[in-house]
């Protein structure tokens, strides 16, 4: 018996094509399978979506280019010790320690709550340019009801450094969290904006840098302290 395996859209700025997908009540949004068909014939090439991939299906998936890019980056952060604190022990830190919470979250999210304190530069931003290739990526997202596309925000570590200087002791957080911690159905854990931010600070030389179990979702939920710039 053979099965059709439909490769999906790359959802990490990592991954073969440079968007990512968001949804403003979940930014971890995994969006659904699609068939990598193109208008030009099953063996043309088209810029947006992968094309078809036949396999037996007792055959094992192929990790993503996102997936395996994922694994890299959990490998060097475990190689790094950058460990992660869950929402008390975090806000203890924060008083008691010198801790920074660098929420990099977009900046809209930030605005509307945040631990007192923080510190936002945001891990993507919203897709600023209207070449050939931006419009395609904003109807790409706008095929799956996403009318928000974001991308990498390129000055990333540059915002960070006018903010923070490498010995500053950091505490990343975004709304989920993520985990480097392997499950039977996560052997790497899952990836976060969080978690890419705190392997972009350690690759950049920044040495103190921790990540916030459960995220700012949870700390909201634990109703621990909130500001709000609105």
């Amino acid at each position: 018996m053979m099965a059709i395996a439909a490769s999906t859209l790359p959802h990490s700025y990592s991954a073969a094509f440079p968007y990512s997908f968001t949804h403003s009540k979940n930014p971890n949004f995994q969006p659904p399978t699609v068939l990598g068909i193109c208008s030009k014939g099953p063996r043309s090439y088209c810029p947006l979506f992968r094309p078809i991939i036949i396999k037996n299906a007792a055959t094992k998936p192929a990790k993503s280019p996102a997936e395996e890019d994922w694994k890299v980056k959990r490998e060097y952060l475990l190689k790094k010790r950058v460990r992660s604190v869950d929402v008390k022990e975090a806000l203890r830190l924060q008083q008691e320690n010198g801790f920074v919470i660098l929420d990099v979250r977009p900046s809209a999210e930030f605005k509307e709550a945040h631990p007192p304190g923080a510190i936002n530069v945001q891990i993507y931003r919203l897709i600023k340019e209207w070449t050939a290739w931006d419009i395609a990526r904003r109807a790409a997202f706008a095929f799956f009801g996403i009318f928000s596309g974001t991308e990498e925000n390129p000055d990333f570590i540059q915002d960070v450094e006018s903010k923070l200087d490498k010995s500053a002791k950091i505490i990343v957080a975004c709304q989920f969290g993520g985990t480097m911690r392997p499950s039977q159905n996560l052997p790497e854990g899952q990836q976060s904006r969080s978690l890419i931010a705190a392997y972009l600070l350690v690759l950049n030389g920044y040495a103190n840098v921790f990540h916030l179990d459960g995220g700012l979702y949870t700390w909201f939920k634990e109703a621990l302290p909130v500001a709000s710039e609105e």
